[in-house]
């Protein structure tokens, strides 16, 4: 009997050092001049300082958790957080102003600008850098967010940056590829006028019906203000170690964009995931399949995704 405990004691240690890490989760907000904000802090249990990573999400109406009602229910950035704290990385994720908890800091969509998310992130993340319990703040961005992330890194004051399936160029040029691609003629013409309009920084009052979804009044102001930014030029600004994540089977952003931004900044690592497309899944580029996967939460993030960031993220200052 002696024998047998003796032979157990050293599966049982095993056993409890293989036991998940207690992760937390709770409701954290931010004071701004134009309202509060709202977002969820999850942390791993630690006795010690630990990176935080503060998650950015993409363009429209999306949510903390990477969710779009325009878009897709996918919780992406919920999923990210997850994966990111069993790997010991606490991470900040909140509802962009004018979008559900948030909503009521900037109702009306014609304030909405480029500056002020960039103003956002950086108030996230000063809050984040005056909490004893992190030693490291890393910025994520997902599409959109990776140029709010790049633009707000310097003042935010951040350790490292983090793009994943971010543009390299002014988003009316993205806009301009997308577009021809998938309207007739008469349609094409009319959305670049407007688009040089917008970029030009004039708006378009008389928008046809078929066109409000993209090209609305309402929205037109903060299209100018995304017009006017280099996403390319911002990240060849940074300071700080970069990491650029990008999906081979990604139908709205191409890999030449991540290749593109490595150009502009040699030192910033790049990570091509195989088989990865825009919502973080693993997809074939079959479009059927491609836009089931933006409202399949079920779906698990794609492991290579998350194995880059959590490498990058432990060996910084290494």
């Amino acid at each position: 009997m002696l024998r047998v405990v003796l032979l157990m004691l050293p599966l049982l240690a095993g056993l409890a050092h293989a036991a998940p890490t207690p992760i937390s989760q709770r409701p954290v907000s931010l004071q701004t001049s134009q309202g509060e904000l709202f977002g969820t802090l999850v942390a791993p249990q630690s006795n010690e300082a630990i990176p935080v990573a503060l998650l950015i999400a993409g363009s429209g109406p999306t949510d903390r958790d990477g969710n779009n009602p325009g878009g897709g229910n996918n919780d992406g950035l919920r999923k990210l957080a997850y994966a990111l704290a069993k790997h010991g990385i606490a991470s900040l994720r909140y509802d962009k102003r004018g979008v559900a908890k948030s909503q009521p800091a900037t109702p009306d969509e014609r304030n909405l600008s480029v500056e002020r998310y960039v103003e956002d992130a950086v108030g996230w993340s000063r809050q984040l850098k005056a909490d004893k319990r992190f030693n490291k703040l890393v910025l994520i961005g997902h599409s959109e967010g990776a140029l709010i992330a790049t633009l707000a890194a310097p003042d935010a004051r951040a350790d490292a940056l983090i793009s994943i399936a971010g543009s390299s160029r002014p988003i009316d040029q993205v806009l301009r590829e997308q577009l021809s691609h998938r309207l007739p003629p008469k349609q094409l013409a009319v959305s670049m006028y407007i688009l040089d309009a917008l970029k030009a920084g004039k708006t378009i009052d008389n928008i046809p019906d078929d066109m409000q979804v993209l090209f609305r009044p309402a929205v037109q102001p903060y299209l100018i203000s995304l017009f006017q930014q280099d996403p390319s030029r911002a990240f060849a600004r940074l300071q700080i170690p970069a990491l650029i994540l990008q999906g081979n089977h990604d139908i709205q952003v191409d890999v030449a964009d991540a290749l593109m931004l490595k150009e502009a900044k040699p030192d910033a690592e790049l990570a091509l995931v195989e088989g990865m497309n825009h919502a973080m899944r693993i997809v074939p580029l079959d479009l059927k399949a491609q836009l089931a996967s933006y409202n399949n939460p079920k779906l698990p993030l794609a492991r290579m995704l998350t194995e880059h960031i959590t490498n990058f993220i432990q060996n910084i200052g290494s």
